[in-house]
């Protein structure tokens, strides 16, 4: 019984065409699955990826047509991130989004990584972060996470050579998406806001048994804690961190356009999720019974501040009622739903699903 590292983050838009637009042609993530939420089937359930939406690729949404804008708080998420390469192929992605008209902040050196930050057109903030250096930077591989470690001096908001950072970018434009900068490695890692940084640590580090692999600061806001846990040694693409603050001076979040609904952590399968739903229970957390979500399996707890924690199996995957060529294309629904599929799709609006093509052909 382990976690195994992220598994998707569910977001809300307000309006399913504008969000396939943004992150098939900006982003290059291909669209692997067009299907109704199945809590409630009058609304779209996006998923994107990499070109086979493995778990910890996969960014999803549920369309709320005109919903409000949501707002990050405790008990939300504050953004989640994506991998690149480098510093280099994080300049390229910093020069295509500028020229796409987008607002990017950065890069910033984060000591750990590198980072771009922009949002997508419901508000959600994304962040672009390089792989390295890693945690080893100031800490024993055998110790991380045990000791605070203070941001440097140099990288907190006040001392930043605010100038240069927006100045620094690719010298060219970049038209196309080329290999070395696809995102198909997926999802660094997850943010969330909590009240109680030692109440996190319980239920992530005791509870779930992940490992807290740093205790720091908001580069951003130097008096709030910001802890990260992972698995193994910390890889990106198995790390979930947190943001504490004062719940009299923060509010609680928001549902709506640009907010995160929930998040999922990956485990291995069937039997390992039955057993984490018996620990959770016995652990005094309402969890719901599994639910069959026909690429995954699925239960859902709360986190100490209340965000919706999900963990789901990884598979059987994307491909069980389509073919891999066909990901995304044509809207799909679930075995005990097909006797509706006129009535479900007679209250959708009707979508223009992207070809999915090699990322160098991406413009």
């Amino acid at each position: 019984m382990s976690i195994l590292g992220l598994h998707h983050i569910s977001i809300v838009s307000a309006d399913a065409q504008r969000t396939i637009n943004f992150y098939t042609k900006i982003l290059g993530m291909r669209l692997v699955k067009q299907t109704v939420n199945f809590d409630d089937p009058k609304s779209y359930h996006l998923y994107f990826g990499n070109e086979n939406g493995t778990p910890g690729s996969v960014v999803t949404f549920f369309e709320w047509p005109g919903a409000a804008k949501g707002r990050p708080g405790i008990g939300g998420t504050h953004h989640f991130a994506l991998q690149t390469a480098n510093r280099e192929t994080l300049l390229h992605w910093k020069r295509r989004l500028t020229d796409a008209g987008l607002a990017v902040d950065g890069p910033l050196d984060r000591h750990y990584f590198t980072s771009i930050y922009f949002n997508d057109p419901d508000g959600t903030i994304l962040e672009i972060t390089t792989i390295g250096p890693g945690w080893t930077i100031d800490e024993e591989p055998d110790a991380i996470g045990t000791e605070f470690r203070a941001p440097p001096a140099e990288m907190l908001i006040r001392n930043r050579d605010e100038e240069r950072i927006a100045a620094e970018t690719w010298p060219e434009p970049v038209p196309v998406i080329t290999p070395a900068m696809a995102l198909s490695r997926g999802m660094h890692h997850i943010t969330a806001i909590g009240s109680d940084i030692q109440r996190t640590q319980a239920f992530f580090g005791d509870l779930l048994g992940m490992r807290r692999v740093k205790m720091t600061n908001n580069f951003d806001d130097p008096k709030s804690a910001h802890w990260y846990w992972g698995t193994g040694d910390g890889r990106p693409g198995t790390l979930i961190t947190y943001f504490e603050r004062d719940p009299l001076k923060q509010p609680r979040r928001r549902y709506g356009a640009g907010q995160t609904h929930h998040f999922a952590l990956a485990v291995a399968d069937d039997e390992s999720q039955v057993a984490w739903r018996e620990k959770l229970i016995e652990a005094g957390l309402q969890v719901t019974p599994v639910l069959d979500r026909v690429y995954f399996k699925s239960i859902y707890t709360n986190d100490p501040d209340g965000h919706i924690v999900e963990l789901a199996t990884v598979g059987p995957g994307f491909a069980v009622d389509e073919s891999p060529d066909s990901l995304g294309r044509s809207l799909q629904l679930p075995p005990w739903l097909e006797q509706s599929r006129a009535e479900i799709a007679g209250s959708l609006t009707s979508l223009e699903a992207p070809q999915w093509q090699p990322m160098e052909t991406h413009s």
